[in-house]
């Protein structure tokens, strides 16, 4: 099956920030609200998500769930990205309007993802 280009970008994206979690599951640790239990195995869930939601946006029976999936995965990131902004030491000692920026760039995500459902 032949998809746009963009969602061959967006799957490869998604494995690779899965990879990425079993890379560096340190700093994902550090990035994740006190609230959220189990910060190692949510490390390891969610980068399984990631890399399982990008292998199913490129199979045409299992899209439209794929592209939901993430959908849900960027809302529920939406605590992560505002427990950076409020706690320094999960700011990553990123600049603040980088940290602001990453919120409607997950609008974007989000409405990309919406493409393939």
């Amino acid at each position: 099956m032949i998809f746009p280009w963009h969602q061959y970008l967006m799957a490869v994206l998604f494995i690779l920030a899965g990879v990425n979690h079993f890379r560096k599951p340190k700093m994902y640790e550090r990035i994740m609200p006190p609230y959220i239990p189990a910060h190692k195995n949510m490390v390891v869930f969610s980068g399984l998500a990631e890399m399982i939601l990008g292998m199913m946006l490129l199979i045409p029976e299992n899209q439209s769930i794929a592209a939901w999936g993430i959908i849900l995965m960027l809302l529920i990131f939406f605590t992560v990205h505002i427990h950076m902004l409020q706690d320094e030491r999960a700011s990553m000692k990123l600049p603040k309007w980088v940290l602001i920026l990453r919120i409607p760039l997950q609008f974007g995500l989000i409405w990309w993802a919406f493409q393939y459902t």
